[in-house]
């Protein structure tokens, strides 16, 4: 390992031993809402790319959930699902009965690598549409809504007249004739928004949203998952509806009462589909990190009304925005990670002299308060830059939050928990927090880690799509 590199990282002068882990609050049982987790440790959602086009779970799917199985961890929230039949991409989908024998093949695969001891979530997700980049020629001929304003500033009398004008000017004046929105699509590849109420399917969310997580909720109960957790959080559908910069004048916007109405009609619809004897918790932003964007005193709030509506748990994160978002490249799509906000979400070890590590947790803890304030005593899952069982016992200890998670880290190296617990911290893999894995997330390729896919390829049963990279952490023991 590069002497630099153990520098970068968060230092564990000393890893717990066997007795002094098992004595850890980080290694003690928790309930969450009907059941009893063995430990507070947690995986969150990460997407891996390893289902079919389709969104049917494959023997890669099953590979990558078994070997975080192996770590026996408290929790494993399986990656961000699809609750529409529509075309998504190698993401899972939860849209139709059809995908339910799959999911079940995957909760039968935890349970038996864990021996039983890790208790299985599933994030259901709504996305909006988002178009790719395009060249400003195609996107003039093709795509741009020619209107009368826009016909007025150019002056001319038809659309014909329109395109063949804004085809001729250069970037500069086509940015002074072009409305906001425009613009933004021509520069950053055409997206929905919440807001967009002029468009019928925007416009009738609160309609269709509420039996759609709830179909998908029966079949994630009827595939045998232990519960679901709503994905509120980051750069899609129901983080937006929360947003402050959500204005729709329908009831559904502008004040916070208004915001968190769908998200809690949402809930509402799952818990009438599923009963109150399964697990039903939502993820959500402590704070969105864009201009204009809720902030932490939003999220208290909506942490507290979640909490009093009956919510299993709440898992807070932060930032994944659009709003900031790197410019693409041409034929490429936006990547909601790659601004000042997503750089929040999933902080890089460079990210600035504060470093990635537990940057995330006072948003937990903030959100944790504002629930019990309001009497109530939901889990709060903390995330964000964990790599050490000393860092994760503090957060406990103060009050932080009642569950910590493990993302990175646990994918550089899934047996992460057991190793502590078994006092053999010292075999840990570390993780170097260069986001190496979320660079290949973003190019949407089997995500692996750099600590281990090149890593003893000639005993790697399954390598990537490249042939140059493993796709499953190599064995422990």
């Amino acid at each position: 390992m590069s002497d630099k590199r153990l520098l970068r990282l968060l230092p564990i002068e000393r890893w717990p031993g066997r007795e002094e882990a098992a004595a850890m609050r980080w290694f003690a049982p928790v309930r969450v809402g009907p059941i009893e987790l063995a430990d507070r440790t947690w995986i969150p959602a990460m997407v891996p790319w390893r289902a079919t086009e389709d969104g049917f779970v494959t023997p890669a799917v099953l590979a990558w959930y078994r070997r975080f199985a192996e770590g026996q961890p408290g929790a494993i929230v399986v990656e961000a699902t699809g609750i529409r039949d529509v075309p998504s991409g190698p993401l899972l989908r939860i849209g139709h009965d059809r995908f339910v024998p799959g999911l079940r093949e995957l909760c039968d695969t935890v349970r038996e690598a864990s021996g039983g001891r890790t208790k299985l979530f599933i994030q259901l997700i709504d996305f909006l549409a988002i178009k790719r980049r395009v060249e400003a020629e195609k996107f003039i001929s093709r795509f741009l809504v020619i209107d009368g304003a826009l016909r007025e500033r150019l002056g001319v009398a038809s659309d014909e007249e329109a395109r063949a004008r804004l085809v001729a000017l250069d970037p500069a004046s086509m940015d002074d004739v072009l409305g906001e929105r425009d613009r933004e699509s021509l520069r950053m590849g055409h997206r929905e928004r919440v807001t967009d109420v002029h468009l019928a399917h925007v416009r009738e969310l609160p309609i269709t949203l509420p039996p759609l997580f709830a179909d998908a909720s029966r079949r994630a109960r009827e595939a045998g998952f232990d519960g679901v957790e709503l994905h509120y959080a980051h750069a899609y559908t129901m983080a937006s509806f929360l947003s402050a910069r959500n204005t729709r004048a329908d009831g559904y916007g502008g004040s916070r009462e208004h915001r968190v109405r769908l998200p809690l009609e949402v809930f509402a619809a799952v818990r009438g589909a599923v009963g109150a004897d399964w697990v039903v918790g939502a993820r959500f932003l402590g704070d969105e990190v864009i201009e204009g964007g809720s902030r932490i005193e939003d999220a208290s709030w909506f942490g507290a009304r979640f909490a009093e509506a009956g919510m299993d748990f709440l898992s807070v994160s932060k930032g994944g925005k659009f709003e900031d978002a790197k410019q693409p490249k041409v034929g490429e799509a936006a990547y909601p990670y790659t601004g000042p906000s997503g750089h929040e979400c999933m902080p890089h070890v460079k990210i600035d002299s504060r470093g990635p590590f537990g940057r995330n947790v006072s948003l937990a803890a903030a959100v944790r308060r504002a629930v019990r304030e309001a009497g109530c005593e939901t889990p709060v899952v903390a995330a964000g830059g964990i790599s050490s069982p000393w860092q994760a016992e503090s957060i406990l200890e103060r009050g932080d939050a009642d569950i910590v998670a493990v993302a990175r880290q646990s994918l550089c190296d899934p047996d992460f928990f057991l190793k502590i617990r078994r006092g053999r911290g010292d075999e840990v893999r570390r993780c170097f927090f260069t986001n190496y894995c979320e660079a290949l997330d973003q190019a949407h390729k089997e995500v692996t880690c750099q600590r281990w896919d090149r890593e003893a390829l000639e005993e790697a049963r399954v390598m990537a799509s490249d042939g140059k990279r493993r796709l499953v952490a190599p064995s422990w023991e």
